[in-house]
């Protein structure tokens, strides 16, 4: 029966994607990317991918799809008028799209248990997380406390394209000219027509519905992350998500005045302070860089507050570049 059900929605995913690269109209594109999305977040479910599909539904479905709507607010609703495909590019499809199917042969069995990844380090993880860490999801575990660093690196990879994308879309003009404090640390005033989505009444008002159950549901994955799919990344995009919306119904100003933008700073070197306080700690405790395990006598407590304190700092800092980068985009001109 899973099976099955995989198929079609393998299918499904297929007619999908053909539809959103035929469908002119960019505002039900963006729809049918979204839905696209969602499918592959239930492909991964069912493969027992419980993370990943949370990710996907929040990434895919989730903040890129709000980006995308905000992005049609600065073009026109209809793809321009293009001229039909070269035999050199047709040519370069077919002869991608056949490498692509051909590497898939080496790929192992779904549930071979003499697979690489099931046979190297995951049956440690497996066997020593509960005597070392005692929380049922791995994958967090994983992330938050072997891999500690590696989500260190991974944080601070997107703090700094957090603030490379912003010197890049400010390019100068983003203050609007302002001068005095806070003007390098705020983007220009919203454009008086950016209302948001008003020619759109779906969206407009399932969005207002939507928006309190999406943020609560981020801090829901925030929150128990230890315990089920998620984590400060996850939330990170699906709180992102909630207040894009918000600001695509209501307008940016509104955004930003529940979530100024001195905030957004706050959050975006908070998350990453705290990440780097959590592994001083350790040291300054005798321990090794981001060994939770001394930060309470009881090793294992201490590990759930290692664990809980670096996904916030995750949390943090994503929640906070997500929503700059999305800011300093709107608060551009629009093309004359």
């Amino acid at each position: 029966m899973v099976t099955l059900f995989g198929m079609f929605l393998l299918t499904l995913l297929l007619i999908t994607a053909i539809g959103i690269v035929r469908e002119k109209n960019l505002f039900a594109a963006v729809m049918l990317a979204g839905i696209f999305s969602l499918q592959m977040a239930a492909i991964f479910f069912i493969l027992d991918a419980a993370d990943v599909a949370l990710t996907e539904a929040a990434v895919g479905a989730g903040i890129a799809t709000v980006l995308l709507l905000s992005a049609l607010a600065l073009t026109s609703s209809r793809e321009a008028d293009t001229r039909r495909p070269t035999p050199v590019a047709i040519t370069i499809a077919v002869v991608t799209s056949a490498l692509i199917i051909y590497a898939t042969f080496d790929i192992p069995h779904l549930g071979d248990p003499t697979a690489p990844v099931h046979t190297h380090v995951a049956p440690w993880y497996l066997s020593r997380t509960p005597d070392l860490i005692d929380i049922p999801n791995v994958v967090t575990a994983i992330l938050a406390s072997f891999r500690g660093y590696d989500t260190l690196g991974e944080l601070f990879v997107i703090l700094t394209a957090g603030i490379g994308v912003r010197f890049i879309l400010d390019n100068g003009g983003g203050t609007g000219g302002r001068s005095g404090p806070g003007a390098d640390t705020a983007p220009r005033r919203p454009r008086a027509d950016s209302g948001g989505l008003r020619h759109h009444l779906v969206p407009r008002v399932v969005g207002r519905l939507l928006v309190p159950f999406i943020v609560l549901f981020g801090l829901y994955v925030q929150f128990h992350g230890d315990f089920g799919p998620g984590g400060g990344f996850q939330a990170g995009a699906l709180i992102t998500a909630g207040v894009v919306l918000f600001a695509l119904v209501a307008g940016e100003a509104a955004a930003l005045r529940a979530v100024p933008f001195r905030l957004l700073t706050l959050l975006t070197a908070g998350g990453a302070l705290l990440y780097l306080s959590v592994g001083i700690a350790g040291l300054l405790l005798g321990g090794n860089f981001l060994d939770y395990s001394v930060l309470r006598p009881d090793p294992v407590a201490g590990q759930h507050l290692g664990i809980f304190l670096v996904e916030l700092g995750v949390g943090l800092t994503v929640t906070g570049v997500l929503l700059t980068i999305f800011h300093t985009f709107a608060a551009r001109e629009q093309p004359r």
